[in-house]
């Protein structure tokens, strides 16, 4: 630097130098100079050596001026250091230095000038300035070092200190064999395949590997063979060591597949979506044809993993043909809720809805994630009846090697008619299914419904025989009494004897189409009834009684018992699969079934409404125009109460059933489990013992004129002209 500007004659320097001390030393003034600067007189400076001023200028005598480092290792300059070295600028100056894993001969790595330069490759191996893990081979290339990893084993990098490191090693197929104390060949041919793939196994084909064995477990899913010959209890520990080995074996072949995404589908609907990551961020979400799962990548990713973070998430629907009967245990917060509500029993085997999906990850310790995995799951449509509740499950091992579903941990976070979202704090098996129960019944309730049923079956028997067996009183009336008493006695008794047998599905689905039958032809009867008691108050004044006697003669069995026939078999022909629930033995609610007996129903307590209303109008008005006599306040009461009797026995009371609902329901339950239990005791009530008809039968052959016309009323002798 300092001979780029002068060359000084030796001489004139030793008398430059003593010249200048004595002028100091005299007190000469010096100029001020800017930093980096230094002054030749009273008025001028000059940079120091390794730095230029802004202006250009060599001398300059104003402090404004700016000295600045010179880049000698930039333009227009570029200081040449040789080969294998570089040069580095420095404030007022520079220096040379070999390029990384090159030393000078002398074993240093800096110098001045390129004729210093005896940069040399270091053998970092043989000298031991490698950085290799002991578990890797260290190789010498120009400039640097590498470490490689011995045939067959695996690499993984960890971070340390900003560096990632290299560590080895030796992957394994891991061990999966078949479980002890299952006799199955279906089985032992599974798993001799997995043991060949377990021999043929190499790191870099770990992918063929994958789909090969998604593609063995979906033949076995899809034709289970004597599996399914297996005690339901040897069903679920074969599920549990199915579902245990695929997720370790996943787990681990997994982590030799490249960063990036890797899908597997076999024929009967196994599959398999999983993504690998070396440094996941954020949130990862994978999906199969009917599951989607959502979760951090911080959950995946274990503290003290060498590799990749890995996700994954297989689904098996073969699965659930191991899993048909395997119980559901609540968690204890579910079960005091529900116990407290007193809304819902578990009972009997739960039906799954959807697939049974398997998540994993390269962390094993998933039994209590820092944050929550969101699962989404499409099934059939469904919607849940009073007795039946959708639950989020997941597979829960037990020590024996079996396991059982349990909502431990998992929370139903919304549900549709065909899809379900929830939402679990660990990993697993998981699943959506309905689990069936009962209503907790009343005990009340149920003592009424007993005690009034059995009452009702005795009063209807009297009443039946009372029909049968008084000659005296036989007629049009009493014939359809008969029928409606005969029908409302089998319909109670099926009722109290078979509505509970839901074991044999067949003879469930028989009881519920008998029960349909029995009470549309209780209420068919009911509607008959309300017609002869309109016609018969219509033509009150026996002009024309014989035409209705022979009307309601014609029409009474054809309708009675044809109509109720028509109905349930266009039923049973078009859904004979809803005739029969889980529980009971009735009508399914699903896709409206239940309206096969509700629509006529209400159609016939309509009508019936409408006969009551206009009877009730012409029996007030036709016994009072006949005879005066017969308005009186006694008879008028007697009148009216027979006639709302009469309303409730032709089923206005079944209204109360349809008014089940809200702050009321409770209220109606008991109401319409009261009046409707002692229904049998009603008829018998109006129809025998208040019965005038019959009263006289005891002690007349022929009964008065007036109650052959209208049956429960009294009526004075008309007048003749």
């Amino acid at each position: 630097m300092k001979g780029r500007y002068f060359a000084f004659h030796p001489g004139l320097c030793v008398l430059l130098i003593p010249l200048g001390a004595i002028a100091h030393k005299n007190g000469a003034p010096c100029a001020r100079c800017p930093r980096n600067a230094h002054c030749t007189n009273a008025s001028s400076c000059r940079c120091d050596p390794g730095f230029t001023s802004l202006s250009g200028k060599v001398i300059f005598s104003t402090s404004s001026e700016v000295c600045t480092d010179i880049n000698e290792c930039g333009p227009p300059i570029y200081m040449s250091c040789g080969s294998l070295a570089h040069c580095h600028n420095v404030e007022g100056s520079y220096y040379c230095e070999c390029a990384p894993g090159h030393e000078l001969l002398s074993g240093g790595t800096k110098f001045q000038s390129e004729k210093e330069n005896t940069c040399q490759d270091v053998d970092e191996c043989s000298s031991g300035k490698h950085q290799c893990h002991n578990t890797t081979h260290c190789i010498n290339v120009k400039g640097s070092y590498k470490c490689y990893c011995h045939h067959d084993w695996v690499a993984r990098s960890r971070p340390l200190h900003g560096l990632n490191f290299t560590i080895c090693e030796d992957v394994h197929f891991p061990s999966w064999t078949s479980p002890s104390g299952v006799n199955s060949q279906s089985l032992s041919r599974f798993f001799d395949k997995v043991q060949q793939l377990s021999q043929d196994f190499k790191p870099a084909l770990a992918k063929n590997t994958i789909q090969d064995l998604m593609q063995e477990v979906d033949e076995l899913l899809e034709t289970p063979g004597d599996l399914e010959t297996l005690a339901p209890s040897e069903q679920h520990c074969v599920a549990t060591h199915l579902l245990v080995g695929l997720e370790d074996v996943l787990r681990v072949l997994s982590k030799l597949l490249p960063n990036g995404p890797l899908t597997a589908h076999a024929p009967a609907g196994t599959g398999l979506s999983l993504t690998v990551q070396d440094q996941g961020i954020g949130d990862v979400t994978l999906g199969q044809s009917q599951a989607k799962m959502q979760l951090k990548w911080d959950v995946a990713r274990e503290s003290n993993d060498l590799g990749p973070s890995v996700v994954g998430l297989v689904s098996t629907p073969g699965m659930s043909k191991l899993l048909a009967e395997a119980p559901l245990v609540l968690d204890s917060k579910q079960q005091t809720v529900l116990r407290e509500h007193r809304d819902f029993l578990a009972g009997g085997s739960p039906v799954l809805l959807s697939d049974v999906v398997s998540a994993f990850v390269s962390n094993k310790d998933t039994q209590n994630l820092s944050s929550p995995v969101i699962f989404i799951f499409s099934h059939h449509s469904v919607t849940p009846r009073p007795t039946q509740k959708v639950f989020c499950v997941f597979w829960e091992h037990s020590q024996d090697g079996c396991g059982h579903w349990s909502t431990t941990g998992c929370r139903m976070a919304a549900t549709g008619d065909a899809s379900t979202t929830c939402q679990c704090s660990h990993l697993s098996s998981f699943a959506v299914l309905m689990a069936h129960g009962h209503i907790q019944e009343d005990p009340v309730l149920a003592v009424i419904t007993y005690v009034g049923l059995g009452l009702s079956l005795l009063c209807l028997l009297l009443a039946a025989l009372t029909f049968l067996l008084c000659k005296a009183i036989q007629n049009t009336s009493t014939s359809l009494h008969l029928q409606l008493s005969i029908c409302l006695f089998l319909a109670h008794l099926l009722f109290l004897t078979a509505i509970d047998q839901t074991k044999i599905k067949l003879l469930c689905a028989i009881i519920a189409g008998a029960l349909h039958y029995l009470y549309l032809a209780s209420f068919t009867w009911m509607l008959l009834d309300g017609l002869h008691l309109f016609l018969t108050a219509r033509n009150l004044t026996v002009v024309n009684y014989s035409s209705v006697s022979r009307l309601m003669k014609w029409l009474m069995f054809p309708v009675g018992y044809g109509v109720p026939a028509l109905i349930v078999a266009v039923s049973a022909a078009s859904r004979p699969s809803l005739y029969g629930t889980p529980t009971r033995c009735w009508l399914h609610t699903d896709k409206g079934f239940v309206w096969t007996f509700l629509g006529p129903v209400c159609t016939i307590f309509s009508i019936n409404l409408a006969f009551f209303l206009m009877t009730f109008w012409i029996v007030r008005n036709k016994l009072s125009s006949l005879n005066r006599d017969v308005s009186t306040l006694q008879n008028t009461r007697m009148l009216t109460f027979k006639a709302t009797a009469q309303l409730l026995i032709l089923g206005c009371t079944w209204c109360l059933g349809l008014l089940q609902v809200g702050p009321a329901a409770h209220v109606m339950a008991y109401l319409f489990t009261i009046i409707n239990s002692l229904q049998g005791m009603f008829i018998f009530l109006v129809y025998c013992l208040l019965s005038q008809q019959a009263l006289h039968s005891s002690n007349s052959s022929h009964p008065p004129r007036s109650e052959r016309l209208l049956p429960g009323f009294t009526e004075s002798p008309v007048p003749k002209p």
